[in-house]
């Protein structure tokens, strides 16, 4: 049967990532993967990958896709690098680019799987026994692909050597929080010269000041979330310089509190706003009305630590007829930042809530059954890889569309549940192709590749 165009290029990019995996014979393990992550399956670990990829030798197919991705030492690295070159070719950077910093986490049984820990788990919005990954995704107005992916080690796992051993945690992975994670990946970001995009992260991120100061060390800008009790400066209000040196002991370096001249919590901020100061402002279409709210943004000073910290911005979101305010960002954005282009840029994080969605409920990213550290990544990495072609081939679609302003936006669910909300319902499955893996179409733009717009 003649292959359609979509079917060539697949064919194409599957071709590109066998390059980076060092040797020849694991390419057979990669498209057979890749194809079979493609498939309408309930369930999509390596037995019935195997078994629907060639029926006739389970047995054998499922050994040898076991080794390729629990045993056999490629960089999942190489490959995240190799298909976000591949989307990256296909992105439109003109209407703006982000880094989108987040976790998520995968509900487990026992204790033997890698990383497994009663934790947060965002997918029921409390503690449960989970595993729990950090990623950093690149993103556009319309598109997005993870570009970094690394399984968070708890405090207990990194401090036993009997499981790490029987877990193949590498030697150099020590314990890190998410934020210390995320920092390491947009560092290689940097590194490696991706195009660089505001930072984009929850209230887990922005509230830790540190963080924030290491975004802007790596001369990024960012917008975060910050809970309602982190503390600034007001704007006009100043705190006073450290107390002078008297000769004795270490030199005084916080800047001094006066009964009249003290910081106070962004809630309290906000609720001390005049009502002029308060705008509602649209950020994009939803699925059936536009999407806006009332924002106020001024610029403060955040007090948090000993050093006197920088001016930036504080963009509060209090929709009208609520009790209260409901969500606070810091961000470094220029000073001259128009208020629609801070809430623009802030309200783009919701695409990470999207990939997350359909790498799992599409990709079966948290279908994977193994125990080990590199079959967690092995098995990551080709679910975002097989994710990426179809991202590139919806953007490849978007760019013959309507431009985004001019057609509705593709929106998360009404009932998605994000980070420290009550659970999502399970969606539907949604079929890929009822025949094979690899009929993804018949034309240049096919349904496959557009649906997920």
């Amino acid at each position: 049967m003649k292959k359609s165009r979509s079917e060539k290029r697949f064919d194409a990019y599957l071709d590109a990532l066998c390059d980076v995996l060092g040797h020849a014979d694991r390419g057979a393990g990669l498209r057979g993967y890749c194809s079979g992550l493609m498939m309408p399956l309930d369930r999509k670990s390596i037995e019935p990958l195997a078994a629907h990829l060639d029926p006739r030798h389970v047995r054998a197919r499922h050994q040898s896709l076991h080794h390729f991705v629990a045993k056999s030492e490629w960089s999942d690295s190489a490959v995240l690098a190799r298909a976000r070159d591949w989307v990256v070719a296909q992105m439109d950077m003109r209407e703006g680019t982000y880094w989108i910093v987040d976790d998520t986490a995968f509900r487990k049984k026992g204790r033997h799987s890698v990383g497994v820990a009663r934790q947060y788990c965002g997918e029921i919005g409390k503690q449960d026994n989970c595993q729990a990954a950090v990623s950093v995704t690149l993103a556009t107005a319309a598109g997005s692909i993870p570009i970094a992916w690394q399984l968070y080690l708890p405090q207990e796992w990194a401090d036993d050597p009997a499981r790490r051993q029987a877990a193949g945690v590498p030697p150099e992975v020590a314990f890190s929080t998410k934020p210390q994670i995320s920092l390491a990946q947009l560092q290689q970001a940097v590194a490696d010269g991706v195009v660089p995009g505001v930072v984009l992260a929850d209230a887990a991120y922005g509230t830790n000041s540190e963080w924030r100061a290491g975004v802007a060390a790596l001369g990024l800008r960012y917008s975060a979330g910050v809970v309602s009790s982190v503390i600034v400066w007001p704007p006009g209000v100043e705190p006073q310089p450290p107390a002078p040196w008297h000769g004795q002991g270490r030199p005084p370096v916080r800047h001094r509190r006066t009964a009249d001249c003290q910081p106070m919590s962004v809630e309290a901020l906000a609720r001390s706003l005049p009502a002029q100061d308060w705008r509602t402002v649209q950020w994009r279409e939803g699925s059936n009305t536009p999407l806006s709210s009332r924002f106020a943004a001024l610029r403060v000073r955040p007090a948090q630590g000993d050093r006197l910290r920088d001016i930036e911005w504080l963009l509060i979101e209090w929709p009208q007829g609520d009790a209260g305010p409901l969500r606070y960002f810091l961000s470094n954005l220029p000073a001259d930042t128009p208020i629609q282009s801070l809430v623009h840029t802030t309200k783009a994080r919701w695409r990470i809530e999207r990939d997350y969605l359909e790498l799992k409920q599409e990709f079966g990213l948290d279908h994977y059954e193994g125990r080990g550290w590199r079959g967690f990544h092995h098995h990551a990495s080709l679910c975002i890889a097989t994710y990426g072609f179809l991202v590139s081939e919806r953007l490849r679609g978007h760019a013959h569309q309507k431009k985004p302003s001019e057609r509705p936006q593709p929106a998360v669910p009404e009932d998605y549940r994000p980070r420290g909300a009550s659970p999502s319902r399970p969606a539907p499955y949604l079929p890929l192709h009822s025949d094979s893996a690899l009929a993804i179409g018949s034309g240049d733009h096919d349904p496959l590749a557009t649906r997920l717009v």
